[in-house]
């Protein structure tokens, strides 16, 4: 191996740290080398890191080239189609807006849903304070260097680390020198373009690199068009000791997402139709990060962040009127047609112009706007000293988060047309208008030792503890009602603490082969939303809709993990992974309507408990990588849902869940293969199959829904991608198929209703027959286009000896 002096030695680690990040399922499995060593950082911060052996866990990574190669839209569509344990519902419908799950923890930028994944970007943790929900759009694809997902409730991580990490380093001038520009259009009307450049001066002391994309499209669903502009840029300067560098993250981004469709329409109507209209996001980010190091010795290693992050979103969302009556109006039962409703004197009416009342508006405008404000900071020291002349590695460090929300909504009546769209009459409703003023502010402090007791056997133990205050205040209602039965003011202070412990053993008998055991905790506190909406007598049509609550309790999660990886030549790795995982004081979002109504409430225990295998490797001209899952996900405690769909005894309005019942959403056997081909040194073609079991609808926690809609079907999808360089002058040609047999899937259910005919298209008033609702796959579609590169070289993957 080759030799490193330090300090320079470990300030390099850190750096290939960044750069060369271990590949669990890998398009590049040629890079396996038996002298090669994997350094993967413990903690949000990039730091020395470890070696891979030596980490408890089944970590996954993904490079940049592999993005880059796959031609994905986005990290959730990557890692859906490539790393064992993702899976992904499209409740919005938009290739930017997934509910993305792993291991049965989600990170969705959907209100209501339980949030169990934490995703950090350059050390800053990007779930939003309100609601821990994740704006997939706001991470610019073309700025990400290499990415880890680390699984189980690793305490380092911080709050919401109940079943995983998503930690993404971007790129800079030292990893990623040159440029490239590229564009590609296709099917949908889809049209994009990015453009990244990066480089170092003369005198290596500074780098720099910016990047930015920019994405529109009609969509493949009816009036879902979506704009999406991203812009990274990064300054940074080093010496021999010392390193600092600057980011800036913006992005203004407007998504249409038309949701889940009746499965009457999808049959009648077709595939591409929507129940109503519009479901429009708007988020804009501003987010800037200061990254510091510097080596006080060969062994001595302070290291930190500082940043400010600042986001909107405004959303509207027309839907029908949840509380129309049919009873009300021309007709008794008989329905309405949209064109019969009209307005008067600030009210809808009937025809014939007597007045009426909001529940004879057929549609409603949903409007909401939220301004975040968050900044903190992070800091670590890491020690690398001999104890007792056994190797070691012990960090401490702490850090500070603070979040302000701003939370504003309301509710405009208004009238169905004849696109299933709503035209607002100017009527508003009191009930729905929330102003809310929400801060979390979060204080940790965190430590991690790893032993080495000899070459074989190393022993890590770590532990975090978080104190965090969540502050409600109620704009419209500020003073609570002392009679928590009349209170309706969102007002509330609340705090929680707890220390989370995490201990594993790495067992390394030879450098092809590693055995881990591990148990760790995580938490997360219950955010201003889930604080704003957990009473079951005032259910919230999220997020239009808010009560005064009593408090949560936060989740505790549980897990422990063991494994084994290795290679079973220098061309082929593999890995297998078993974790249980139990929540204590789960909070679920219990919803059974397509509007959402529902509230958040601690259900007791919840149970994930599964397996994990991957292996991967290079024949010649042929790369692979094959994996594998299977996720049992539970609720472990009993508790009732008001339900009229899925009533657990006729007429009783209840559904009852039990012990053992499984969580909907989560497909338990999911399947997927990424190959690639190089037909000629310039050609090279590649495809991605993946597969999942069926799954329970949302709706249908106890499972003994037995009519239409209660489970959602599996699916097998194959995508196929190619791409041609033209010789050394940087030019290629690349184009993606994706879903290339054109099959009808559906990833995502609930059980709902509507007011609408299937085969007109048009409102009713009365209720459907079906209660099926589904996310539908998107279809066959094709894209292609150029790309030039220029100028740099990217880094090698270099060889490195920790000593």
């Amino acid at each position: 191996m080759n030799s490193i002096n330090k300090p320079k030695s470990l300030l390099l680690v850190a750096l290939v740290a960044n750069a060369l990040p271990y590949l669990a399922i890998a398009e590049e499995a040629s890079n396996i080398t038996t002298d090669k060593v994997e350094v993967i950082s413990t903690t949000p911060l990039q730091g020395v890191g470890l070696p891979l052996e030596q980490i408890p866990a089944n970590v996954q990574s993904i490079k940049a080239d592999d993005i880059e190669k796959q031609k994905s839209l986005s990290i959730a569509d990557h890692i859906n189609q490539n790393l064992t344990g993702v899976s992904v519902n499209d409740t919005q419908n938009n290739p930017y807006q997934p509910d993305v799950s792993f291991r049965g923890y989600a990170a969705s930028p959907l209100l209501g849903t339980p949030q169990g994944l934490s995703i950090f970007v350059d050390g800053v943790r990007v779930n939003e304070p309100f609601g821990d929900v994740v704006n997939w759009d706001l991470i610019p694809t073309n700025s990400i260097n290499n990415i880890n997902l680390i699984p189980g409730s690793n305490p380092l991580f911080g709050l919401n680390t109940l079943g995983g990490a998503l930690s993404v380093q971007t790129k800079s001038g030292r990893t990623n020198s040159g440029g490239a520009v590229e564009a590609y259009m296709g099917s949908w009307g889809r049209k994009a373009g990015s453009a990244e450049f990066g480089g170092v001066t003369q005198d290596g002391s500074i780098d720099y690199f910016i990047s930015g994309n920019v994405f529109s499209e009609d969509g493949w669903r009816d009036y879902s068009p979506s704009d999406v502009g991203q812009l990274f840029g990064k300054v940074g300067w080093q010496n021999e000791t010392s390193s600092l560098s600057l980011s800036y993250t913006g992005a203004d981004n407007k998504l249409v997402g038309n949701g889940l469709a009746p499965d009457d329409f999808l049959r009648q109507q077709g595939r591409d139709s929507i129940l109503t209209r519009p479901d429009i996001t708007d988020n804009k980010l501003s987010f800037f990060n200061l990254n510091w190091s510097h080596f006080f010795n060969d062994n001595t290693q302070l290291s930190g962040n500082t940043y400010y992050r600042y986001a909107k979103t405004r959303t509207l969302n027309g839907d029908a009127n949840d509380d129309f009556d049919e009873d009300d109006n021309v007709g008794g039962g008989d329905g309405v047609d949209a064109g019969e409703l009209t307005t008067a004197n600030g009210n809808c009416v009937v025809d014939g112009g007597v007045n009426g009342s909001e529940e004879e508006c057929s549609g409603a405008i949903n409007r909401t706007s939220s301004n975040r404000k968050g900044y903190g900071f992070n800091a670590q020291l890491t020690f690398s000293q001999d104890f007792m002349n056994m190797k070691n590695q012990f960090i401490v460090g702490g850090g500070y988060d603070y979040g302000r929300t701003n939370f504003k909504q309301s509710t405009e009546f208004g009238l169905v047309n004849a696109t299933r769209g709503i035209d607002g009459v100017g009527i508003f409703g009191d009930e729905a208008a929330v102003s809310l003023r929400g801060v979390s502010k979060t204080s940790s402090i965190f430590a991690t030792d790893t032993l080495s007791l000899n070459p074989e056997w190393h022993l890590t133990a770590s532990a975090r503890y978080n104190y965090t205050k969540v502050e409600n205040d109620d704009r419209l209602n500020p003073i609570p009602d002392p009679n928590p039965l009349l209170n309706t003011s969102l007002t509330s202070d609340q705090s929680y603490n707890r220390i989370n412990p995490a201990i594993g053993v790495n067992f390394t008998p030879s450098k092809d082969l590693t055995a881990y055991v591990s148990y760790n905790e995580g938490s997360r506190a219950p955010t201003a939303i889930e604080l704003g909406c957990a009473n079951p007598a005032q259910p919230c049509r999220l997020p239009n809709a808010f009560a005064g609550d009593p408090p949560l309790d936060q989740v505790v999660a549980k897990t422990y993990e063991g494994g084994l990886r290795g290679k079973l030549n220098q061309n082929i790795g593999w890995s297998l992974a078993a974790y249980r995982a139990q929540n204590f004081d789960d909070i679920q979002f219990i919803s059974s309507t397509t509007s959402g109504a529902g509230f958040f409430d601690n259900v007791g225990k919840t149970r994930r408990q599964g397996i994990d295998a991957a292996i991967n490797g290079r024949l010649d001209k042929f790369t692979w990588a094959l994996g594998y899952s299977y996720i049992k996900a539970t609720y472990q405690s009993d508790f009732e849902i008001v339900s009229e769909i899925n009533e657990t005894v006729l007429g009783s309005g209840v559904q009852q869940v039990g012990k053992g019942d499984n969580i909907p959403g989560i497909p338990q056997h999911q399947l997927k293969l990424r190959a690639a081909y190089d037909v000629t040194p310039s050609w090279n073609i590649g495809t991605n199959i993946f597969s999942f079991s069926d799954q329970y609808s949302r709706g249908n926690e106890n499972n003994k829904f037995d009519g239409e809609g209660a489970k959602v079907s599996g699916y097998l999808v194959m995508n196929l991608d190619t791409r041609y360089k033209f010789g050394n002058s940087g030019w290629q040609f690349f184009a993606k198929v994706n879903n290339i047999f054109d099959r009808e899937y559906n990833n995502g259910g609930l059980l709902g209703e509507h007011r609408f005919d299937a085969g007109t298209g048009q409102f009713t008033g009365n209720e459907s027959d079906t209660n099926a609702f589904f996310a539908p796959g998107a279809p066959r579609a094709g894209w292609f286009g150029v790309r030039y590169e220029f100028g740099g070289k990217k880094p090698s993957a270099s060889t490195v000896d920790i000593d």
